[in-house]
């Protein structure tokens, strides 16, 4: 580290460091405007002249001279103290003053002649950040906090080296580190204590919770040496989550290079445990502090704090609190006051019951009386019942069918099995976890074996293991992101001498149960070609309904494989389906057969021809005086009377296509219409069509407007809609183009409007 970059970080490291041991009531603000300092300084480093940026950059580039180890190069003594980012530029050909390289500058930035602004700038930021955390290494006088400080600050200094994104690896695995988070758990508490309060009291004590919840990713916890009230096993669990807070939650609140996860979020009881009663206490002073201080509005809010944060404490501390428990759902007079709230709303502003009934289409079926399904159920039940289908064609039975027996007479156990840094694993588990290792290993020979043990014991990790006769004999080794919705399945395998027994389907769909009652409803993996066939047959699908963005940088890729998705529907017992799905099945055959034994039935024909009346006398017949004809399920059909639409498309071709070129044009000049105007690159965006199947754009449309495609208002509109839906599928909602895609689509519904052919 340069002594130059030390002098421009003294006084953004000085805020930082008086933020670590300020009080409750400046911490924020102290942390805001040490960040606000840090990205004025990063602007200002931005907008050097390229030159500057490079001498800048070079300090920390290695020499690219063959055999020189030299890792950035040095500037003069006598300019070392100068502000390199203001009045110091030396000559590209000026050695560098390492002894051990003395190469020309401009060998240690000749590898960044070719990447772009962008790029250079993203580098500088992560030297920012470099040097702040120097800086905080230096000043650190906890020894636990500076080897962190020290860990990060290497990882970045070997990252801008590289030219690669940071990736925080090893034993402290990754964020969420336990569920339910805290901020689940808070409001899990809020609908638990409070939801018998009227509108306005429930939504105070929301606004409490927020405040809560806000203090607590911003606070600043002390360090595992200054904890002496812990017992040794609580101070271990403080010191592993204390150092993931520092990682994953306080530096990179700083250091933006670093990805930045909000504590209440990715920590759950433990961590919230070991640190209540101090912010309990320091909450309470600040209440009392700065309630004078606070507007009237925010002063009621802060009178409900102490009486808030006393309550909470009980539900912190006991064991079998309700609201830690994963499957928490409100209680039923909390639902039903929101009924009562939302037909109350809906009342006043006139939308009642009976307007959403002019929607509802009339079935033209009718429910079988409950005579003739409670008949049909007792002949299926039967013992001598045989369908004469089945005597022809027996049914195949279903792939899980021998292993659900087998569950059922307790040949075979299914168990959720995982590792801990934090909790005792029992010897059993561990020896499952060993086994399955066993069985992945030999199953899928092309994956290391110390790339399995590394997943299959990462505690971030959990395996569902079939066990037969005390030992496993396969497994699905799966991820889930809770904050994201989705669970990544890493390894699926079966031992070979027990595959074709229906075991893999069943060990799925065990999964999907376990996932729904967890409120997952998304699977992702990716697939080689022995194992997407599989996958079909188990719902998943290489059309991924998942935006990008939710995946994206979570599930770990895998070269030669394809990602396939299952979407899961939280109402269904994957493990019963088969067997519902196939009773369903029966009853509808006996349903039929029953029917078809009253069809069969003979009925007289029509008298008026007996009659001697001639044809041309009657001139129709009513089709309900045929006989029989109602009772093989024939009713008179009533036909609705055609009501105009509000807006009727005009009938002239040319006047609509006039009118749809018109609201084309103006959707194109919008100042957000610009990332829509023409196809999207795919050398500039390689991946897009890979998960944009069906692209739109306003060129392609303006196309197909002139050669005549829109011979209705609802293909343009389906086409414009397509545009923003792709946009928003593919872009995150913190870009500039997700934001673009909203604004162009409310213009477009206005123009629209204004010319009368928007009637949604």
């Amino acid at each position: 580290m340069n002594d130059h970059s030390k002098h421009h970080t003294v006084e953004v490291k000085t805020e930082k460091q008086d933020d670590r041991s300020a009080g409750s009531g400046s911490q924020e603000a102290t942390r805001q405007d040490s960040i606000e300092r840090i990205l004025q300084r990063k602007q200002r480093v931005y907008q050097l002249p390229k030159n500057q940026k490079l001498t800048k950059l070079s300090m920390y580039s290695a020499c690219q001279t063959t055999e020189c180890r030299c890792t950035g190069w040095k500037t003069p003594e006598e300019n070392r103290h100068k502000d390199v980012e203001v009045d110091y530029c030396p000559n590209f050909k000026e050695e560098c003053r390492n002894p051990n390289c003395k190469h020309p500058l401009d060998m240690h930035i000749a590898h960044l002649g070719e990447i772009s602004d962008d790029q250079i700038n993203e580098l500088l930021g992560a030297i920012v950040d470099v040097e702040n955390l120097y800086m905080s290494m230096l000043r650190e006088t906890d020894t636990d906090t500076k080897k962190v400080y020290a860990y990060l600050f290497r990882l970045l200094r070997q990252c801008i080296l590289t030219r690669s994104q940071p990736v925080i690896r090893g034993p402290l695995g990754d964020p969420p580190f336990e569920q339910p988070s805290i901020s689940k758990a808070v409001t899990n508490f809020v609908l638990f204590k409070y939801s018998h309060l009227n509108q306005g009291e429930l939504e105070t004590m929301t606004e409490v919770a927020k405040t809560f919840l806000h203090c607590l990713n911003h606070w600043n916890f002390e360090a595992p040496s200054a904890r002496k009230d812990l017992s040794h096993e609580d101070a271990s669990n403080y010191k592993i989550n204390y150092t993931r807070w520092l990682v994953f939650c306080h530096v990179p609140a700083f250091c933006s290079s670093l990805r930045h996860f909000e504590t209440s979020i990715v920590f759950g009881r433990t961590l919230l445990k070991a640190v209540y009663q101090y912010v309990y206490q320091q909450l309470l002073t600040k209440c009392k502090t700065e309630r004078d201080r606070m507007p009237p509005e925010k002063r009621l809010m802060l009178a409900q704090l102490p009486k808030f944060l006393e309550a909470l404490k009980h539900e912190v501390i006991n064991e079998e609190s309700q609201i830690w428990d994963p499957n928490f759902k409100p209680t039923a007079s909390l639902m039903l006051q929101k009924k009562r709230q939302h037909e109350a709303a809906a009342s006043s502003s006139g939308k009642k019951s009976n307007e959403a009934k002019r929607y509802k289409k009339d079935s033209d079926c009718e429910d079988l009386p409950d005579d003739v399904v409670i008949k049909a159920l007792k002949r299926l039940n039967d013992s001598n019942y045989t369908s004469r289908t089945e005597v022809v064609f027996p049914p195949n039975a279903p792939r899980d069918e021998a292993a659900k027996a087998e569950e059922n007479r307790r040949e075979i156990e299914f168990h959720v099995v995982g590792n801990s840094l934090t909790k005792p694993v029992t010897k059993e588990s561990m020896l499952w976890l060993l086994g399955l290792h066993s069985v992945f290993a030999h199953q899928l020979p092309g994956m290391p074996r110390e790339y399995i043990s590394q997943l299959v014991f990462d505690p971030k990790h959990k395996t569902l293991a079939l066990v037969k006769d005390g030992r496993p004999i396969g497994g699905i080794c799966f991820r889930t992101f809770a904050t994201q919705g989705f669970t990544e399945i890493v390894f699926c395998a079966v031992t070979s001498s027990e595959q074709v027994k229906g075991y893999g389907t069943h060990l799925m769909n065990h999964l999907k149960d376990y996932s729904t009652q967890r409120g997952i409803k998304h699977f992702l993996t990716y697939a080689d070609e022995f194992a997407i066939g599989y996958f079909k047959k188990q719902g998943f699908s290489k059309d991924i309904k998942v935006a990008r963005h939710v995946y994206a940088g979570y599930i770990k890729e895998y070269e030669g494989a394809t990602l396939m998705h299952c979407e899961l529907h939280p109402s269904l017992i994957y493990t019963q389906f088969s067997s519902v799905i196939r009773k369903q099945k029966e009853i509808v055959k006996e349903l039929i057969a029953q029917r078809q034994q009253e069809v069969q039935k003979v009925h007289p024909g029509l008298t008026c021809f007996k009659e001697g009346k001639c044809t041309l006398q009657l001139r129709s017949i009513p089709i309900e005086s045929i006989p029989g004809l109602r009772e093989v399920g024939w009713r008179p059909q009533f036909r609705a009377q055609r009501t105009s639409r509000p807006l009727e498309e005009s009938a002239d071709p040319d006047k609509l296509s006039n009118a749809l070129t018109g609201v084309l044009q103006s959707v194109r000049q919008h100042s957000a219409a610009w990332p829509f105007l023409k196809p999207v690159n795919p050398a500039e965006v390689p991946d897009y069509y890979d998960h944009i199947k069906y692209p739109m754009d306003l060129k392609t449309m303006g196309e197909r407007l002139k050669n005549k495609y829109y011979i209705s208002r609802r293909l343009f509109m389906a086409d414009m809609a397509r545009i923003f839906t792709n946009c928003r599928l593919y872009n995150s909602p913190e870009t500039e183009y997700f934001r673009c895609a909203n604004t162009v689509e409310r213009y477009f519904q206005t123009k629209m409007k204004e010319i009368g052919l928007w009637d949604k």
